[in-house]
Formats: C-alpha cells, structure tokens, sequence
C-alpha cells in the first residue's frame, strides 16, 4: 500500500496532564528531523515553545494531516470539536484510564505515526450527533457530540418529565431522573452506566436510554441512524440542564425542544489494525476476570 507525506500534525494535551508536555517536546524534534510541522493547541503551545494550532471558535481554522491527542477518553471527546467541520484524521495516546478511544500507548506513539504515514492503520469513520436546542421557535443552540447528548437535574438528583418524539412520531411521556441519546461509540459510555446496551460501532444507530425511570418497563430502545429523536420539557426547574459528551453544559427551560439527529459529518478515528472491537471490550470492561 503506498505511503504519503505527513506534512503538519496538530496535538491537543489533556488538561492535568503535565508529563504529556515532555512527549510534545520530544515530538517536536522528532517531527523537525523529518520536515513535519508540529501545530500544538493554543492552551499548551507557548508551555512547550511550539507553534500554536490555528482556532477559531474553538475548532481548526487549518488544514492539517493528522490530529495526535495526549490524554484521556475525555481529551477525545473535546477534539472531536476540533475537527467537527475537517475531515481530519485523530490519533489518540492514551494518558487516562479506560481508553476506549485512545487506544496507543506511549510507548507505540512513533510506531503508529509511521504506521499512519505507510497507511498500515485502520481510519474508522464514527457517527456523530448534531444537537439543536430551540425555544420559542427559535434555534438557540446547536452543539455536536460524539458520545451522547444527556438531559437531567443538577445535584441533588430528581426526577423530571419530558415528552420524547421520534420522526415526529409521539413515543412516550417519561418520569425519570434523566435521558440519554447516544452513539454506538456512546453505547459504552454514559449510556452503559445506566443500563443500555452494546452496540458495535460500524452501525448506524440511535441508543435512547432513560436515566433511572419511575416505570420499570421503560427500557433502552435502539433506533435506525436516520432517526430523529426530539425531547419536549413542559416542566423544568431551575436545575434543568443538557449536557453535550460530558463537557458541554446548557441549562434549559419549560416548553424548550431538544433535537437530535446523526450528523452529515463524521469523526475519523484512527485504530491499530491488529486489534478488533471485541478484544477492546474484553480488555476495558475486563470480561472473562474473576
């Protein structure tokens, strides 16, 4: 398979995460030996006297080859806004916990930067949510997740009723102390701590997931890709917010309509070709352990 040049890569750096610094340093010589250019996002770029990485509006505002991220699966879901609206390639080391999305190891970061250049790695293309929150009428907001869009009440937990439609289609009018909607690269986040089910990453699917429901029989439901899930509030208190991928925060309103569908944009994440869906889910979730 022939290669190709890599010419820029951009890095975003976890927050909290002060041992990636000295990588990003050692990347930068590593990149100048071979004619890379190295972009390192504005928050981090002046710590490691590198060139900042072009923003605006908290996205790319450059072309680059590939987008390398230091930190968790939480650092991951913030680059996904990076490259909303560029088809860009992202590479995740993994710096926190689990890893679901950064799945290289430090000690694989150069082999996988080559392997990438050679085109030996799997670019796998995942679905992202476009989110749009109106209010009399009006778009307010739209946001973008690659996780989930959650809608629940602050500290302390209660419970809140919401009308969910699908396709314009009522569903129901549900009691619970929340609702999730979320992608099959979701399916093993939030959605999963609250009771929903697996769902490979190469579907196209909508996992809608009540956050403990006041009805029992009030389950997960998978939904088809091009699915539009609209969630209607006739009721909210003050505490009432939704939150994009775990990091975005809005606080919503009575009669505010929460739209989600998949997006036309996709999120391109880059994966050892050695490694298969199912020996992810074996090492994260430590199946098979007594």
């Amino acid at each position: 398979m022939s290669s190709f040049e890599l010419k820029t890569i951009g890095v975003v750096v976890g927050p909290k995460k002060p041992e990636a610094l000295n990588v990003v340093r050692d990347l930068r010589a590593w990149c100048k030996e071979r004619g890379i250019a190295l972009r390192v996002a504005n928050a981090t770029a002046q710590q490691v006297d590198c060139e900042g990485l072009a923003e605006r509006d908290g996205e790319l505002a450059e072309a680059i080859d590939l987008l390398l991220v230091l930190g968790g699966d939480g650092t991951m879901l913030g680059a996904a806004r990076y490259v909303r609206r560029q088809p860009t390639p992202v590479l995740g080391v993994n710096f926190g916990f689990l890893g679901y999305l950064t799945e290289f190891t430090l000690p694989e970061m150069y082999s996988a930067l080559e392997g990438f250049s050679r085109r030996e790695l799997l670019v796998e293309s995942r679905m992202l949510l476009d989110i749009e929150l109106r209010r009399d009428g009006q778009v307010l907001q739209t946001q973008q997740a690659l996780n989930e869009a959650a809608v629940g009440i602050g500290a302390p937990a209660r419970m809140i009723e919401l009308e969910c439609y699908i396709n314009d289609l009522f569903v129901n009018r549900f009691r619970a102390d929340g609702m999730i909607v979320a992608t099959p690269t979701g399916s093993t986040a939030y959605s999963l701590s609250a009771g929903g089910p697996i769902v490979h990453q190469s579907m196209a699917a909508l996992v809608l997931t009540p956050i403990c429901p006041h009805t029992l029989s009030n389950r997960p439901v998978v939904l088809p890709g091009d699915s539009e899930v609209t969630l209607v509030f006739k009721r909210a208190s003050e505490d009432l917010m939704l939150t994009v991928d775990g990091q975005v925060v809005v606080n919503l309103q009575p009669d505010d309509h929460i739209s989600v569908r998949r997006s036309q944009t996709t999120f391109d994440l880059v994966r050892p070709a050695n490694r298969n869906y199912f020996e992810v889910l074996r090492t994260k979730l430590k199946w098979g352990t007594l």
